[in-house]
């Protein structure tokens, strides 16, 4: 199907030689070039301190802070490197750590307070809201104690947001995540942990997809000494950690931001409208820029090594790798991709990041946020591809929205189920999931709160009959086991979604009073025995545990029936038998289907009692095949997992 484009991909992969030939020069690795954060920005320089920043435009430079009373001031004047480089070396007296300051820029026919484009931390000021830049060098800084994980289990996603992640009404710390939300990710058995909003952002209600600051840990929620803390002791859980990368475009904020730095809107951006995002009304980096790319480049590098990060997902892939960032456009057949609207200059960045990450680290995941369906997303940049491990299944919640939103129970087609689960490009792993965080945002439903609605404020009591809440606990159970069971190589959840937690995600703002009630997580509710949130974490922890210990990813789904008439799938996944039963009022006794022959038992049964069920089935009954085929009872609304145990 590609080769008509032929000619366009190998443009594309010579466009990629050529930019890493410039970017390398003669270094062994590319990553060897990729250490901006090493030259530009505060560093301690021996006795003293060292202060240099790339701005082309700029007429004049000052550092200003209470050291001067934030004025201008010719002692703290940086002074030119070169064409477009300015630096500033003080005495070590000068400055010390947590002190805060910030840049005067002037160019011609204008000044402007900026904060450095590579400040590794940025603070707030209660009163003003202002942000300036903070000196961190603090006397004993946190030192890592454990190695990352080197399993190489298919990953198994939590993925997290701190500053939500406790019942508080107000912003959550790394340090709290780490105390009180880590144990559970390691409880569940979960390997990987995909941490949101860790870049600095001025607007917390962007969930931090709105990046000011790219070198800095956000402050909100704590100290980058505390960041590395939470990382290292996920590691010794033997959870790697993932951080969401936000490099598709940045916040347009001037005094906050990489915005008109210098004066000029194509310091780090396009020009005119191609350099503004419309709908996000976020700045687009030139990425055809060396000193842009070389910035990001450094990026990457900067948070694997300073923080021990383990990889990244990149967000926002179709919207930096379309000129018109594939708004309103649909993408049926490869036209799409070839049509000429594509920023090549994006797609060769992202081959170069991908190189560069895994130079740094071999061992580590890239994930790509890509809903297009740009082929080679999660192929090997030496093949012409863009180098991801893996791409987001990002289809899979769509149709779980459209099913739920569109069709009765009794219209649910298992045949177009596993189709739409089971369909992807041969060779590109993938990341499915049922829903994410964006499925949990105001002005969408999680898939609890779709099926459950408003009897969720008041059925979820054990001692509460509610037939919603019966049929909503069941068919969550079932489509987060369907989609797990089908997905592609591994298998992402969003904090508290495995247990249905009530209610959307709001973060503060002036719509609603600047509330932070929607804003956390509810863990009294699953932790409580008296509710029936605790029969989907329990069920979550257990479908986890299987995944790991059958390694379910290691081998494809095959279909083993599709019955649409009474709404029964079945497939196998190597020794795994997944049976399900969609049907909302009907139990099949002896239903029959081919299985490979052999013993089994049951792994998993939706309808345990364990897990909010009815407890119809017998799960010590052990099952053998007749004549190639497998016998089961199966219960209305019920899924089970058998593993052979014998052939």
């Amino acid at each position: 199907m590609l080769a008509p484009f032929a000619a366009i991909v190998e443009r594309r992969h010579a466009l990629y030689a050529l930019a890493r030939k410039r970017l390398a020069g003669d270094a062994a690795r590319l990553s060897d070039r990729c250490n901006s954060h090493l030259h530009f920005g505060l560093h301690r320089d021996g006795e003293g301190w060292i202060f240099r920043e790339w701005a082309p435009a700029a007429t004049a430079i000052y550092l200003i802070g209470p050291f001067n009373d934030w004025r201008e001031c010719p002692g703290y004047a940086l002074s030119r490197a070169n064409a477009e480089e300015w630096e500033i070396r003080l005495p070590g007296e000068a400055l010390e750590h947590e002190m805060i300051y910030r840049l005067l820029v002037k160019w011609d026919g204008g000044e402007g307070e900026r904060l450095p484009t590579h400040a590794r931390r940025a603070v707030q000021d209660e009163y003003t809201k202002q942000f300036s830049a903070q000196v961190w060098l603090p006397p004993c800084p946190y030192r890592a104690r454990h190695e990352r994980p080197t399993g190489d289990e298919s990953p198994l996603i939590y993925e997290a947001h701190a500053g939500m992640a406790t019942e508080h009404r107000r912003v959550s710390t790394f340090t709290e995540f780490r105390l009180f939300v880590l144990p559970r990710v390691a409880h569940l058995g979960y390997n990987t942990l995909q941490l949101m909003g860790i870049q600095e952002h001025p607007y917390y209600g962007s969930f931090g997809y709105q990046v000011s600051n790219f070198f800095a840990v956000s402050s909100r929620f704590g100290t980058p000494d505390e960041l590395k803390q939470l990382v290292d002791e996920a590691h010794g859980m033997g959870i790697r950690v993932v951080m969401d990368l936000v490099h598709s475009h940045a916040v347009s904020n001037e005094a906050e931001g990489l915005g008109k730095f210098d004066g000029t809107e194509t310091q780090f951006f396009h020009a005119g409208e191609r350099g503004f995002h419309p709908l996000w009304r976020s700045r687009c980096f030139d990425y055809g820029k060396p000193r842009v790319t070389h910035f990001l480049l450094s990026n990457c590098k900067y948070w694997l090594e300073e923080f021990g990060f383990d990889g990244f997902r990149f967000d926002g892939i179709t919207s930096m790798i379309y000129t018109d960032h594939a708004i309103h456009r649909d993408f049926i057949g490869y036209d799409p991709y070839f049509d000429g609207r594509q920023d090549e200059d994006a797609m060769t960045y992202l081959k170069l990041a991908n190189e560069t990450i895994r130079e740094i680290y071999p061992r580590a995941i890239t994930i790509a946020e890509e809903v297009s369906g740009m082929p080679g997303m999660a192929f090997p940049v030496s093949g012409g591809g863009f180098g991801f491990d893996y791409r987001m299944s990002m289809g899979a919640p769509d149709y779980w929205i459209r099913l739920l939103e569109e069709k009765r129970d009794e219209e649910w087609h298992v045949g177009d189920l596993f189709y739409e689960l089971t369909r992807g490009r041969e060779g590109e792993r993938s990341i499915g999931y049922a829903e994410s965080h964006d499925q949990a945002l105001v002005g969408d439903k999680t898939i609890f709160h779709r099926l459950v609605d408003k009897e969720v404020y008041e059925h979820m009591s054990v001692a509460s009959n509610n037939l919603a809440i019966d049929r909503g606990i069941a068919l969550h159970k079932m489509i987060r086991l369907v989609t797990a069971g089908t997905a592609g190589d591994g298998y992402l959840n969003f904090m508290g979604n495995e247990w249905g937690h009530p209610g959307w995600i709001d973060f503060p703002r002036e719509g609603n009073g600047w509330s932070y009630e929607y804003a956390r997580r509810l863990w009294s509710l699953v932790d409580d025995e008296h509710t029936r949130f605790r029969f989907m974490n329990a069920f979550d922890r257990e479908m986890i545990g299987l995944a790991t210990r059958c390694r379910l990813f290691d081998r494809r789904p095959e279909a083993l029936a599709r019955d649409n008439e009474r709404q029964v799938l079945a497939f196998r996944r190597g020794e795994l038998v997944f049976a399900f039963n969609f049907n909302p009022t009907l139990s099949f006794s002896d239903y029959e289907f081919e299985a490979p022959a052999g013993k089994y038992k049951i792994a998993l049964n939706t309808d345990s009692a364990a897990f909010g069920g009815f407890g119809r089935v017998d799960e010590t009954v052990e099952h053998f095949t007749r004549l190639g085929r497998l016998s089961l009872y199966l219960p209305s609304r019920s899924a089970m997992v058998l593993e052979r145990c014998e052939s």
